[in-house]
């Protein structure tokens, strides 16, 4: 498929992947609110509006936005510091105002200097963490206490049906039907049985998806928060949403530049746009009491491994979350943990699979050193710092590699005497600039030396203003022959042969 190649519509497969992204989002949004020290129902309202808002605004074909794990530190020192979920709320609107603001600034060319081994690295990392967390939900030890047999069972159950849906043939073929929604019916129904059967490999509540269950609309009413403006004076607040503009713009771009990556039809999202539709998101978050969100890898990585191949995918995932938690959460608090868990693994491992550090390894050890570097700095630190790590050791692997590439270096016998040549590289930066130096400090006297320039299309001022001094002085005092080839007049050093 050529880049940027418009895919087939196919609004059954957009609205099947859709469901795969409700079914992983849901305990996603749940659980990022619970940890970030936020009602449940907030966690819900951002991923309502990350999939209906951000869905209908965005550029990105397969990016899905939502409540994001890597702000969960923030926002609970953010709502503890504030003192009240309502200050917290208000925070949230502004940031959205802030993205909306970059957006307009053109700060989403950010992402476009990373370089492919820090993303691929980011992903694998990012597998590597679902998997991690998802392992104590699949042994169903995630509340404390051993393995629970019920939940194993149906973590094997659901994984044997997410194998044989991606190694079937005639399975494969059976797109009308996603494997992690047939995963989701089958562990319900195992858990069912279960129950019904008084087997001691029931699963506990804790093990199972938990939803608040209002009863009226009153008590619907009753989860909204609403921003208090009277706070607009109180600089914490916007030093707490100049914070989550921030790191949540950055996450986004990082997102968004991995989601591009994965899109089987290789389109290419407008980041100034992305930023803008985040920060209407966060915005109207906020209006309504929710926290904040970014576009989140786990989501967009279920959406493009279920099929989604348009926004229908993710504006289809907020709709049902919509749907589902005002018309049946009983029903989905049927779920049981394990399952969505099993889809998770294999999320996490289609991300970080052997396959994808074999490929970085036969890429040879600038991609891989510095794509392993980031996986374990993101593994063992957060997205944020990983990746900064990561593109630090990336850029020294460049420096590196341009000081050592910079010039090819040989020697031959002469019928005058020793011949040395010096074939500079396509691009010759000030870094160069040693490495050249001690080449035509170690140049031996009387012989000859050959500075070969036509395959430079840039030589850096330092580097020419070396060789012409080597030429006025240095090459006198050591009687060195000096031959120059190729130097374009722009270098203001004329080809020669320099006799002394």
């Amino acid at each position: 498929m050529t880049t940027n190649s418009r895919p087939p519509h196919d609004l059954k497969a957009d609205l099947l992947a859709g469901m795969v992204v409700f079914l992983v989002a849901l305990p996603l949004c749940l659980g990022i609110a619970l940890a970030s020290g936020a009602p449940l129902f907030a966690g819900i309202i951002a991923g309502v509006v990350g999939g209906i808002v951000v869905g209908a605004l965005s550029g990105s074909a397969v990016s899905v936005a939502g409540p994001a794990a890597g702000l969960t530190a923030i926002v609970l020192g953010a709502i503890t510091s504030l003192g009240s979920y309502e200050a917290f709320a208000l925070a949230v609107f502004l940031s959205g105002l802030m993205q909306l603001g970059l957006g307009f600034a053109r700060a989403g060319a950010f992402s476009s200097y990373l370089p492919s081994n820090v993303i691929e690295g980011m992903l694998a990392a990012i597998g590597v963490i679902i998997i991690m967390k998802q392992l104590p939900h699949a042994a169903g030890s995630a509340g404390g206490g051993g393995p629970h047999g019920g939940a194993l069972l149906i973590t094997a159950v659901s994984l044997g049906i997410l194998v044989a849906w991606n190694q079937v043939p005639f399975l494969k073929k059976a797109k009308a039907v996603p494997g992690a929604l047939v995963a989701v019916l089958a562990g319900i129904v195992l858990k069912e049985a279960l129950a019904a059967t008084g087997s001691a490999l029931a699963l506990r509540p804790d093990q199972l998806v938990t939803l608040p269950v209002p009863e009226t609309l009153a008590h619907y009413a009753a989860h909204f928060t609403h921003p208090d403006f009277s706070l607009l004076r109180d600089s914490r607040v916007w030093v707490v949403a100049a914070t989550l503009a921030a790191v949540a713009s950055i996450e986004t771009l990082l997102c968004i530049e991995a989601a591009d990556k994965m899109d089987p039809y290789k389109r290419y999202t407008d980041t100034d746009r992305e930023l803008k539709a985040q920060g209407v998101g966060n915005a109207v978050s906020g209006l309504l009491g929710g926290i904040p969100m970014t576009s989140v890898i786990v989501r967009t990585t279920a959406n493009v491994s279920a099929g989604g191949r348009t926004k229908a995918a993710t504006i289809s995932h907020g709709v049902m979350l919509l749907v589902a938690v005002a018309l049946a959460p009983g029903l989905l608090n049927h779920i049981p943990l394990a399952t969505l868990a099993a889809v998770l693994l294999m999320t996490g491992y289609r991300l970080a699979s052997p396959a994808v550090f074999s490929h970085m390894w036969r890429a040879g050890k600038y991609q891989f050193v510095p794509f392993a570097v980031t996986v374990v700095a993101v593994v063992t630190t957060d997205l944020l710092k990983g990746v900064a790590i990561g593109l630090l050791v990336s850029v020294l692997s460049i420096l590196y590699g341009n000081m050592r590439f910079a010039y090819r270096f040989k020697k031959e016998e002469h019928h005058e005497g020793e011949t040395i040549h010096l074939e500079l590289a396509q691009e010759v930066s000030f870094l160069n600039k040693a490495a050249i130096k001690r080449v035509l400090r170690d140049v031996p006297q009387g012989s000859t030396l050959v500075i070969d320039a036509s395959q430079t299309v840039y030589v850096d001022h330092d580097v020419l203003e070396l060789i012409r001094d080597f030429l006025a002085s240095g090459s006198k005092e050591r009687g060195v022959k000096v031959k120059l080839i190729g130097f374009k007049r722009s270098y203001k050093v004329e080809d020669a042969v320099a006799v002394h």
